[in-house]
């Protein structure tokens, strides 16, 4: 397996577009929402880059397989906490369809670089 450069992977770059996103639309939510939904959101976002990142100093591709797993995992767990915040008014109905378009085209080019990686022929 040859290691990835991890700052020239365009899922990683998507990632660290949506930590920023994240962060911005935290920021307005309210203020006793500080302990659950603003750092729920924030913990989830910062690992979907954080786990490709990790993974991509692994020796194996099934271990950076594994990390990628690990970010889809957290991409889905950003996705349902954006569909908390609509569903308690956080959110308004435009920025929710933003950003659902957004994570799920995330997941969906994690998902084919696991694909890729499996298939043998890994890209970016």
């Amino acid at each position: 397996m040859k290691r990835h450069n991890f700052k020239k992977l365009q899922i990683w770059q998507e990632a660290i577009e949506l930590v920023t996103i994240s962060y911005k639309f935290t920021s307005t939510l309210p203020d006793f929402e500080k302990f659950g939904l603003v750092s729920q959101l924030n913990r989830c976002a910062v690992s979907i880059p954080s786990n490709i990142a990790e993974g991509s100093s692994k020796r194996s591709d099934k271990h950076f397989i594994t990390f990628l797993e690990h970010s889809l995992g957290s991409a889905f767990e950003w996705e349902t906490q954006i569909i908390i915040c609509k569903n308690l008014n956080f959110l308004s109905e435009e920025n929710f369809s933003n950003f659902e378009v957004r994570i799920k085209k995330l997941q969906q080019k994690i998902s084919n670089f696991i694909d890729k990686i499996e298939s043998g022929s890994p890209g970016s």
